[in-house]
């Protein structure tokens, strides 16, 4: 069985965009769901309703896969689940480390998605002694002493950092030292990486403060509308605004 060591997806040599690349997998997704219901084609449109992208958006990312669909009658969904999959590297095993086996780490490593989408949880790993030998998932958290090891053991290139924030870019330094070449880091801070290294991060706490922004600012508009005074996120769209109309890039204290 191939591992990720040795393979690597082809969507930079085929000049695939970046951004595209970050809607293959919502448009996986939508595509996997219409194959569970036997659904042959679809559309488009349906299928960019699907993925929360406009239609116009879809067809050109499709063009980079060399896909565009038949006039009239739309896109086969079990060829486009294997073209997307075979080009984000999912037809393949990818060997992953879950580093850091505390609530978040052992949440991960329960997690049955993985599995469905090309990822094996090959080791997992934790510095605390008291945690080796313990199953997680079913599977033994190893100590971090074995790391590298544990990494050239597997063939892993796919790193995931459920650590502290203090304990993360050790960690990371490790990783990449015994050959990881792509992170997703869950530890609320940012990693240092070389060149060739790829990192995701993962915030949770920050992805809440957005929708709390948006809360407020849902909530300051009810506010206005019912003559009643703007909160300061609604202020901010008149006062505080730039001469161009934009947020200034430094609010004031």
């Amino acid at each position: 069985m191939a591992t990720g060591r040795t393979h690597r997806p082809a969507t930079r040599s085929r000049g695939i965009p970046e951004a595209t690349v970050a809607r293959l997998p919502l448009y996986l997704r939508a595509l996997t769901a219409l194959s569970e219901r036997s659904v042959p084609t679809v559309s488009s449109e349906e299928l960019a309703a699907a993925a929360g992208v406009n239609s116009a958006k879809l067809r050109k990312d499709f063009s980079y896969l060399g896909s565009y669909g038949t006039r009239g009658v739309g896109y086969d969904v079990e060829y486009l689940v294997y073209q997307i999959s075979r080009e984000l590297g999912l037809t393949q095993d990818w060997p992953v480390v879950i580093v850091g086996i505390g609530n978040l780490g052992a949440a991960l490593a329960n997690y049955g998605g993985f599995a469905s989408r090309g990822f094996r949880v090959a080791a997992l790993i934790d510095a605390d002694p008291a945690m080796a030998g313990k199953p997680v998932a079913g599977i033994p958290v190893q100590h971090s002493d074995d790391l590298e090891k544990i990494i050239q053991d597997n063939g892993v290139s796919i790193g995931v950092i459920a650590t502290p924030a203090g304990a993360a870019q050790a960690v990371c330094d490790r990783l990449v030292a015994a050959g990881v070449t792509s992170i997703l880091n869950f530890a609320p801070t940012v990693l240092s990486v070389p060149e060739g290294v790829d990192v995701r991060k993962v915030d949770l706490s920050i992805e809440l403060q957005i929708l709390a922004f948006h809360e407020q600012r849902k909530a300051g508009e009810g506010a206005a509308s019912d003559g009643g005074v703007p909160t300061a996120a609604a202020r901010t769209d008149s006062a505080d605004q730039g001469p161009d109309g934009d947020m200034p890039a430094v609010m004031p204290a």
